[in-house]
């Protein structure tokens, strides 16, 4: 007997190509694909222009994933809501609703837990376990707005795990996400942030999408960036700014930089001085953060961080500083999951 098919993971050229193989029309598939990610269905019944013939023939070849609510906690500061859901194999991730004056930005995990030991991050805390299906990640959007009432104006792939370690999904959930006969995001409301895989920030160049690409720096010595990030032993900062570079110039998109601000580590006067003269030639943004308390570690938040904003701008580098929010509910992707294990 054939398994059968995560129906929400199938693009749509995938979803056409296998409603071929049962005997069907190939534009059928469209159907079907506006009935799952515009009408979003739970079950294939629910499809009232599709014969009960063809119905039955989908549900032996085909099902609707779904996620499940476990926990879901809402600020009372800034409306930030913090879901943690269940998946059907029992594993948990967790989804951040934020809003700002332009509108709902949702963050999303890519993996259950994350491989990548960034000592200041609580994603890895409690394990690597597995990737994300591309229906696991779509569904966190689909699940935060019909339980919220408030749609996603924003996406930010920056929740639990690396989105580039897990590539092949990433890229499809983009394609399903930004699908006219679907959702249909454009990708320029759409961001994905990264340690730094160089591989596959070169592949991800090679597709020219027309996303925002983040880059976790968090240090801009070798030596620093070793001791916080792993991921620097495998790709040193040299290649991880040749990766970028070319990234700006086969994609003519300008990437975004995120540096956590730790006390006593890369807050000084010389880092300062250091990121100016690294990032200068890139013409890219500097998005600064006020570091979250980890009880398991003891990294301490910057008390420089506005006089840090003020070195790089008149370095002349664009640095903003992250608005912090849900910090009644520790927003912070990874604690809840942790919590919860």
């Amino acid at each position: 007997m054939n398994k059968k098919i995560d129906i929400l993971s199938l693009t749509c050229e995938q979803l056409e190509l296998k409603i071929l193989e049962i005997g069907e029309k190939k534009y059928r598939a469209k159907q079907i694909f506006y009935w799952l990610h515009e009408k979003r269905i739970s079950n294939f019944s629910q499809m009232t222009n599709i014969s009960l013939q063809l119905i039955d023939k989908i549900n032996l070849n085909f099902y609707i994933n779904s996620l499940n609510i476990q926990k879901m906690i809402v600020s009372d500061i800034d409306n930030t809501v913090k879901y943690l859901y269940e998946l059907p194999d029992g594993e948990k991730l967790e989804t951040v609703l934020m809003e700002y004056e332009y509108g709902n930005s949702l963050c999303v995990s890519t993996q259950v837990g994350c491989k990548m030991g960034c000592s200041f991050c609580a994603s890895g805390i409690a394990g690597f376990k597995r990737n994300l299906t591309p229906s696991e990640i779509l569904l966190q959007i689909y699940e935060s707005e019909r339980d919220s009432g408030r749609r996603a104006d924003s996406i930010v792939l920056m929740g639990i795990g690396e989105p580039l370690d897990n590539f092949d999904n990433v890229i499809a959930f983009l394609k399903i996400l930004s699908d006219k006969n679907g959702r249909n995001m454009s990708l320029r409301h759409v961001s994905l942030s990264t340690c730094g895989l160089c591989e596959e920030i070169d592949r991800l160049a090679e597709l020219k999408l027309p996303l925002t690409l983040s880059i976790s720096l968090h240090a801009v010595s070798d030596e620093k960036r070793n001791a916080i990030m792993p991921i620097n032993r495998r790709y040193n900062i040299e290649r991880l700014i040749h990766s970028c570079s070319g990234y700006f110039k086969k994609t003519g998109r300008r990437i975004s930089f995120e540096y956590a601000l730790i006390e006593g580590i890369n807050d000084g006067e010389d880092s300062a001085a250091e990121l100016i003269k690294l990032i200068k030639p890139l013409h890219s943004h500097i998005n600064l953060i006020p570091i979250n308390k980890i009880r398991e570690r003891g990294y301490k938040k910057s008390k420089f961080i506005k006089e840090f904003q003020k070195r790089l701008t008149e370095g002349g580098l664009n640095a903003t500083v992250r608005r912090t929010l849900g910090n009644d509910i520790e927003a912070a992707c990874g604690q809840l999951r942790r919590e919860s294990n």
